[in-house]
């Protein structure tokens, strides 16, 4: 028989919903008990229709609908989970082909979970053949200051204004003429990365806070890329430093695959079911 006090602390015990972190074909337990999830502990797996998602338990006073609303708008609770996300997800990528949940993706409980990988299998299958063998690198440009800038030195006569006037003009055009030109040699760039790559993506610029450089930053692209391919796409992108000398690439990765990975239109915060 169930005494009074452990009805009542089942009663008081929250909830538990999984937070998804990606599904891999298998997982080995003794690597999955190294990873902490969200609330601490390791995280688990959740089985169906031949394929494994890895999840975190997921108290629903946390991470339910209404107090995950409340606390995606907290940057110091979403900057946390964001990182403990990502971090589970780059120790399955080190294992093998993983396809990454998005940010704050939870089920109600493991059922849904199931239920999700059983209707998505065809196309979460598709997907963990097409990144096998393979992975994704960031090449980022920026932005660097021309030495066009020098004609602005130049000095004509007419006077102190005059020639103030004509220096900040002569100024102004540089910069521009420099944006331009760094604008077309990411376009140059990115077309001969995509030539040498499976897939390729540009995403938008990040902010300067973001990156960390003081400089802007002209290309933001995301390069799936067959293993075998990778010193030669190290090469070219050598290359292409010194063939456009507007822009400083700087080479990442690799990656989780997120930026290959189809998403179906969705709100933005979901306690979800199905995912």
């Amino acid at each position: 028989m169930t005494s009074t006090a452990e009805l009542a602390a089942d009663r008081a015990a929250p909830a538990a919903g999984a937070w998804l972190h990606g599904v891999v074909r298998d997982a080995d337990p003794a690597a999955l008990a190294a990873i902490p999830g969200m609330d601490g502990a390791p995280v688990r797996t959740v089985s169906a229709a031949g394929l494994v998602a890895v999840v975190s338990t997921a108290p629903l006073d946390e991470y339910g609908e209404q107090p995950l609303r409340r606390n995606l708008e907290d940057l110091a609770w979403l900057e946390r989970a964001a990182r403990t996300h990502h971090a589970v997800v780059e120790a399955l990528a080190r294992q093998g082909p993983v396809v990454p949940a998005r940010l704050a993706t939870v089920h109600t409980d493991d059922s849904r979970v199931a239920e999700s990988l059983a209707a998505r299998r065809a196309e979460l299958v598709a997907t963990l053949d097409r990144l096998t063998g393979r992975g994704e690198w960031g090449v980022k440009g920026y932005l660097v200051p021309g030495a066009a800038a020098a004609s602005a030195a130049a000095v004509g006569g007419g006077g102190v204004g005059t020639a103030y006037l004509r220096r900040r003009r002569a100024q102004l055009t540089a910069r521009e003429e420099g944006q331009q030109a760094a604008s077309a040699a990411a376009e140059a760039v990115h077309a001969s990365l995509c030539e040498l790559a499976v897939a390729g993506r540009r995403h938008a610029p990040q902010d300067r806070r973001l990156s960390g450089v003081a400089t802007p930053m002209v290309l933001n692209g995301a390069y799936l890329l067959d293993l075998a391919a990778l010193p030669a796409f190290t090469d070219l992108v050598r290359a292409l430093s010194d063939r456009h000398p507007e822009i400083r690439l700087e080479l990442t990765g690799p990656w989780p695959a997120y930026s290959f990975v189809a998403e179906r239109p969705e709100p933005a915060l979901t306690v979800r079911e199905p995912w």
